[in-house]
């Protein structure tokens, strides 16, 4: 085991490692406390936070457990966690800069006040794709306890510092799963979503890393292309994945956003109102500003 820590004094801007963590943008990492999502009681202050990296070329999977406390991140790892935690937390990016080209207006610094600190992640985009496949029409603790489940199920079991912990499945490992046995970790009808991309991407017939590089509108479409993915859970991937920072997921919270404070934006159709909001946000970086809102309207923060 290895061990460290991060000093957030270092850190361009504020950051929040339970606002990060626990705002439904990531399912990959696990509150050790089991407290994941546990509103309103559950303070995240020094709790710990676990996840498993996906296989590195060698082939091994990579456990990092991290909390934050006094202005710096600890962590215990299998390796030098460092560079990993500055990658899937972002935090080389300059949130100071983020928040100083969002527009001023009072939905938007109200949600940036509320949640300082909290930063877009960056997780693996098979974890992500499958993820946000399984999100429609669930609660944000529903599908991270799909999520956990899956691994459990069908991921493999990684021996760490005296416990068990269990990777998300593989792209093979979830397409070798029946579709009756991804219905038993509670999918219903997103199993065979779940189980034909596995199969797409196990394959080799697509991979969602594919999308990276393509203009914004061309990135979106690739991902369409996995069964159970529309547009809205494209936009996910590309915001939480695959660095697209302009992306702004439509979903039910910012659609009321869109209802109540920027009615001129909605055109309609879900492409055309995207690239309203995505202006109205400020463009490149819209898709902070689009991860504070929900958080600031889901969290019921006055």
């Amino acid at each position: 085991m290895e061990t460290g820590s991060l000093d957030l004094d270092e850190v361009a801007g504020d950051f929040d490692l339970q606002a990060t963590l626990e705002s439904g943008q990531s399912y990959a990492w696990q509150r050790a406390d089991g407290r994941m999502y546990d509103r309103p009681s559950a303070v995240g202050g020094s709790a710990w936070y676990e996840t498993v990296l996906p296989a590195t070329v060698t082939g091994e999977h990579e456990v990092i457990r991290t909390r934050q406390i006094d202005g710096r991140l600890d962590w215990e790892a299998t390796t030098d966690a460092t560079e990993l935690l500055t990658h899937r937390l972002r935090l080389d990016d300059d949130l100071d800069a983020i928040r100083e080209a969002t527009p001023a207006e009072p939905l938007i610094e109200r949600a940036f006040d509320a949640y300082e600190g909290l930063r877009v992640v960056r997780d693996p985009p098979f974890v992500s794709l499958v993820s946000f496949i399984c999100s429609a029409q669930m609660r944000v603790s529903r599908i991270h306890g799909m999520q956990r489940t899956l691994a459990r199920e069908f991921g493999s079991a990684i021996e760490f510092n005296g416990e068990t912990y269990h990777a998300f499945p593989t792209p093979v490992q979830l397409a070798d799963a029946s579709e009756a046995e991804l219905r038993e970790c509670s999918l219903g009808y997103r199993a065979p979503y779940v189980e034909r991309t596995a199969e797409l991407v196990a394959s080799g017939e697509a991979h969602p890393e594919s999308a990276s590089g393509m203009a914004f509108e061309e990135a979106r479409e690739y991902l369409k292309q996995f069964v159970g993915v529309g547009d809205k859970v494209a936009d996910c991937v590309l915001l939480f994945a695959l660095d697209y920072l302009e992306a702004v997921p439509l979903d039910t919270w910012i659609r009321q956003a869109i209802s109540e404070h920027y009615p001129d934006c909605d055109r309609g159709s879900y492409v055309e109102t995207s690239r309203a909001i995505r202006e109205r946000f400020g463009g490149d970086y819209a898709g902070y500003v689009q991860t504070y809102v929900f958080h600031y309207l889901r969290g019921g923060v006055e």
